[in-house]
């Protein structure tokens, strides 16, 4: 890659009404000034910056393509540092294509997915993880990923990193002070302020790696497996949750007979359901591969809504509390409408929600619904708030946390200044990986950003 091209490339979505071309580069106001005749008649090296000019694209033999806006940033007030121009035209594929084919052979070249972010971080308009949250920020599906995704983008992770870095330079400074004066044997960090301080760099970054959690919750989906035995109402109940005829409904045992997903959300959080075989002794042979399927679903979902019709035995509630020990577990009584269940309180202790429907006629799904959302226990989120998404930012978290552990250690033990000093760098190096401070490698760059959509 060379990134003193200009490149170009679609920035929006083929088939609206609106297309939008970016132009990013040294040379980007002269390529487009070679195809792009202003109504005023004024030429467009001499537009001020950040200003929209109407005029007219055309081809080499002078034919107008499109009217369009043409909207000029001038390096380095743009998004990626660079002379940029970004042209409005009429969405039609014709069009598009014909435009960014002028521009290449104006002197363009076509964008890398990603490729405007990538520059806009190589020209230090944003930190790496300023840059990943661009990409949640397309991707976001709901309210609580978006808030989370911009307050990244505007750096509040960063912010917080920003924070610990001058915490451990603070002890790094004092550490190798001493090492420079060892001859002399002067002292200039007392242990214990030293201990405090990486005590609480420490618990900052095990706060922010255990948020990981939740942030993989939210950005994901939390899985929610639908079980019980045949007939129970599993299927209709999914349907009814997802408000769509989305699995088939027999009251002939065994219909579902392979797993089935969907996603709704609930208060701004995305639920992933899972509706699961029917489980019960059969010598079916497909049916019992849904069965098995089911209980590795089960394994892997976070909450388990346990569809019953009828009162379960003690020998099977003790067996369903075993198989979800680590997990959500909701006992849905269904078929409310029939019958009404009563659970002994002895039998089912506070760990264990019951709710009572009819998912036939849509009885009190409401209730089930925040009873699900409460079982999640998701915090609140809020712009401000700061949630690790991303896996690299939390393998980098780990192997921090695992350094200034090793430096608590060290204190406590009275280690030397050099091995603590050591790790201390060890520890600002991970934490610098996080928004890009010591990364230098193309392979590890171009990982992060192939995932981008080309025009982003």
């Amino acid at each position: 890659m060379n990134n003193n091209d200009t490149i170009c490339a679609l920035a929006t979505a083929q088939g609206g009404a609106i297309g939008v071309i970016r132009i990013s580069g040294e040379d980007a106001i002269n390529n487009v000034a070679k195809c792009f005749e202003a109504a005023s008649g004024k030429k467009l090296e001499a537009i001020a910056a950040q200003r929209i000019v109407f005029g007219n694209i055309k081809d080499e033999e002078g034919n107008i393509i499109d009217e369009v806006l043409v909207s000029v940033f001038r390096a380095p007030h743009s998004y990626t540092g660079e002379n940029t121009v970004e042209i409005s035209c009429h969405g039609s594929t014709y069009i598009l294509n014909t435009i960014l084919q002028i521009l290449i052979k104006s002197g363009c070249r076509q964008a890398l997915p990603g490729e405007f972010t990538q520059r806009s971080f190589l020209n230090g308009k944003m930190d790496l993880s300023q840059a990943e949250a661009v990409a949640d920020l397309i991707a976001s599906t709901n309210k609580a990923t978006h808030q989370l995704a911009l307050g990244q983008l505007r750096g509040h992770f960063s912010s917080e990193l920003a924070e610990l870095r001058n915490k451990l330079l603070k002890i790094t400074s004092l550490i190798e002070l001493e090492l420079d004066f060892s001859d002399q044997d002067v002292t200039f960090a007392d242990r214990e302020e030293l201990a405090e301080l990486a005590q609480q760099i420490n618990k900052k970054i095990k706060t922010l790696a255990k948020s990981f959690e939740t942030g993989q919750a939210i950005k994901n989906g939390i899985s929610v497996a639908i079980i019980g035995k045949t007939n129970v109402g599993k299927s209709t109940l999914l349907n009814c949750l997802l408000k769509e005829e989305r699995a088939i409904v027999s009251d002939i045992h065994g219909t579902t007979r392979d797993v089935i997903e969907d996603t709704i959300e609930i208060n701004n959080i995305t639920f992933r359901f899972i509706d699961t075989a029917g489980i019960r002794n059969t010598d079916d042979t497909v049916e019992n591969l849904g069965i098995e399927r089911t209980y590795k679903k089960l394994s892997e979902a976070i909450i388990i809504l346990w569809v019953v019709d009828e009162i379960p035995t003690k020998e099977e509630l003790a067996e369903m509390k075993k198989q979800t020990i680590d997990k959500k577990l909701i006992i849905v009584c269904n078929k409310s409408d029939e019958k009404h269940l009563s659970f002994p309180s002895e039998e089912v202790d506070n760990s264990v929600s019951i709710v009572s429907i009819s998912a036939k006629f849509k009885e009190n799904i409401d209730c089930l619904e925040e009873t699900i959302y409460s079982a999640a226990d998701i915090p609140d989120i809020h712009e401000n708030d700061v949630i690790v998404t991303n896996a690299r930012h939390y393998e980098a978290l780990i192997r921090a946390q695992e350094s200034i552990e090793r430096v608590i250690e060290g204190i406590n033990n009275d280690l030397s200044g050099d091995l603590l000093s050591e790790d201390l760098r060890q520890c600002l190096i991970f934490l610098a990986e996080i928004t890009g401070g010591v990364i230098t490698s193309n392979e590890v760059l171009g990982n992060i950003f192939k995932h981008f959509c080309i025009g982003k």
